[in-house]
C-alpha cells in the first residue's frame, strides 16, 4: 500500500484534470495546515490569486480612502503607490503601535456597526437566489459580461438585477443578468436597463465593413474585447488602429454599449 506522500504526488504529477487552479490550492493549503483547513482559509487561498479581486480593490483604493486621506493631507501619491504624510521614519516602536491598535479599533467599531450590510455591494446577487439560477444566467451570457464583453476569467461577474429590488425587481429568472463587477457597480440600482440585448449583438457582423473583416491583418495586439493593427494609410509612423470585436455603426454607439460615458 503506498504511502500518502506517493498518493498525492501522483495525483498531482500525474492523473490532476484542471478546469481552474482551484485543486492544487486547496491542498497547497491544506499541507500547510499539517492536513487541516477551515473552509474559510481555503477560500482565502483562491481569494489570494484571484486578480480580479486585486483589480477591483486597486479601484476603491485610488478612488475612495486615497482621495480622502489625500484631501486632509496625510498621504500622497508615489509611483504605483502611496506614502504617508509626514513621513513615518520618525516614529518610535511605541507610538506606532498606539496607531496600528487605532485603526484595529476603528475598524472593529465599524464593522460593529454595520454587520452584514458592510460588504452587501459584493453579494453576488443580494438574498437568496438558488445556485442553478446563477448557473443558467452565467451560461446564458456564455460566461461574458453583457455590457462590456470581458470574459469571466479576466474580471468577476456578478449575478445583476435588472429592476433593482428596491424599485420593485423580482428574483425571477427573466430580471437577471450577468454583469462584471465594474459595470454592475457603474449601474448600481439607479435604473432598470437590460444589456442582455447587447450581448446577444456582440456576434453581429456586417458585409463590407472594413472594421468587421479584418481577419487576415497582421495584429499588434489582441484581447477578448479589442484586436489592435497598423493602419494601411497611416498618418504617422506606427499608426495603429484599436477595433472592438463588437461590431457598432458608429463611434457612438460603441461607446454606449460599453458602458463609457
Amino acid at each position: 500500500m503506498s504511502s500518502p506522500f506517493y498518493e498525492l504526488r501522483r495525483f498531482l504529477a500525474e492523473e490532476m484534470r484542471m478546469s481552474h487552479i482551484y485543486q492544487p490550492l486547496m491542498l497547497k493549503a491544506l499541507l500547510e495546515g499539517d492536513g487541516w483547513a477551515s473552509t474559510r482559509m481555503i477560500a482565502a487561498a483562491f481569494l489570494e490569486r484571484d486578480e480580479s479581486q486585486i483589480d477591483y480593490y486597486s479601484e476603491i483604493v485610488k478612488r475612495m480612502p486615497g482621495r480622502v486621506l489625500a484631501s486632509h493631507g496625510l498621504v500622497r501619491r508615489d509611483g504605483q503607490g502611496f506614502r504617508l504624510i509626514p513621513e513615518v521614519t520618525g516614529l518610535t516602536h511605541e507610538e506606532k503601535a498606539q496607531l496600528l491598535h487605532l485603526c484595529d479599533d476603528a475598524v472593529a467599531a465599524y464593522m460593529e456597526k454595520r454587520g452584514k450590510r458592510l460588504y452587501a455591494h459584493r453579494q453576488i446577487a443580494p438574498g437568496d437566489i438558488p445556485g442553478n439560477d446563477r448557473y443558467d444566467v452565467l451560461k446564458s451570457a456564455g460566461y461574458r459580461c453583457e455590457l462590456c464583453g470581458v470574459p469571466a476569467d479576466e474580471r468577476a461577474l456578478h449575478v445583476d438585477h435588472i429592476i433593482p429590488r428596491r424599485h420593485g425587481g423580482g428574483d425571477d429568472r427573466g430580471n437577471l443578468q450577468a454583469l462584471c463587477y465594474l459595470c454592475n457597480g457603474n449601474k448600481g440600482a439607479r435604473d432598470a436597463t437590460d444589456f442582455r440585448a447587447v450581448r446577444v449583438g456582440g456576434d453581429d457582423r456586417e458585409v463590407g465593413c472594413p472594421f468587421c473583416e479584418h481577419e487576415g491583418r497582421e495584429l499588434v495586439a489582441s484581447n477578448s474585447l479589442a484586436v489592435a493593427f497598423h493602419d494601411l494609410y497611416p498618418v504617422t509612423p506606427l499608426h495603429t488602429l484599436v477595433i472592438p470585436r463588437r461590431h457598432a455603426a458608429t463611434f457612438s454607439t460603441s461607446m454606449s454599449q460599453s458602458g463609457e460615458p
